[in-house]
């Protein structure tokens, strides 16, 4: 495949602080995602990967190295890529359609064009009966529900997720991760997520991603083969699977094996 659209971290190192006591909190991270990729990056805490989801989303510059989409170089956040937080950025003055279009009426796209593009998105999360509520009045899980649909509708080509679903509890996260593979599948969006849950990795990913503990360094890289586009094998089916419990058992040895 060509690298022409990828996301490319190069020789990238990371440290926080002042030079007398500084904390190096990323070793040198090379990585190439390649379009259409659902790239799941699993690790234990405090070991980096939040910090590679925010120099990639631009919103820190690397101490070393570069990232670079589509041959250019990331030196700050940018349309193309779109960041979905654990905790829902949401406007509660604002109704659910309201907060869908923010990012569009930024764009200077047309009121009737807003409008359509927010009731595509919200059929495809599930919100359309929600879309003149206010977003304090949805529960936890249709609020991550609508702050994906305005990710979403800024139409980035990069996804970034930093443990969307850690707070929910497990019906509504299961709910969820079936709902975005369905999108993912869908849309053909490019994305990274990151989680502590290697159950979660395994399930949504193309390919799965462990970094040790600090200073974080990728240790695990494989594809995972259960969710492929255009397939929609059931849930319960891919998680009975001997090749996906095969799969999930060699994550869960990496990041143990790490410490």
């Amino acid at each position: 495949m060509s690298r022409d659209k990828s996301l490319v971290v190069d020789g990238v190192r990371q440290f926080f602080g002042p030079k007398n006591s500084r904390v190096q909190a990323l070793s040198r991270t090379d990585l190439v995602i390649e379009p259409g990729q659902f790239v799941c990056l699993a690790g234990p805490s405090g070991c980096g990967k939040t910090t590679l989801l925010r120099l990639i989303a631009g919103f820190i510059n690397p101490s070393e190295g570069q990232i670079t989409v589509s041959g250019s170089e990331i030196i700050g956040p940018g349309p193309d890529r779109g960041v979905v937080f654990q905790s829902p950025t949401l406007y509660p003055w604002m109704d659910v359609a309201s907060n869908v279009e923010l990012g569009l009426k930024f764009q200077g796209v047309s009121k009737d064009q807003r409008r359509a593009d927010s009731e595509r998105y919200l059929q495809m999360v599930g919100l359309t009966d929600f879309a003149h509520r206010r977003t304090y009045e949805l529960s936890g899980g249709m609020q991550q529900r609508c702050q994906i649909a305005r990710v979403l509708a800024s139409d980035p080509e990069f996804i970034l997720m930093d443990e969307p679903f850690g707070a929910l509890d497990a019906l509504t996260r299961e709910r969820l991760q079936n709902e975005l593979l369905d999108i993912w599948r869908k849309t053909g969006k490019t994305i990274l997520f990151i989680t502590h849950s290697v159950d979660e990795a395994v399930f949504l990913g193309s390919r799965v991603l462990v970094m040790s503990p600090r200073p974080g360094k990728i240790v695990f890289d494989e594809p995972a083969i259960f969710s492929k586009p255009g397939e929609s094998i059931a849930a319960e089916e891919i998680r009975s699977l001997p090749a996906f419990l095969e799969l999930r058992e060699r994550v869960r040895s990496s990041i143990q094996h790490s410490h």
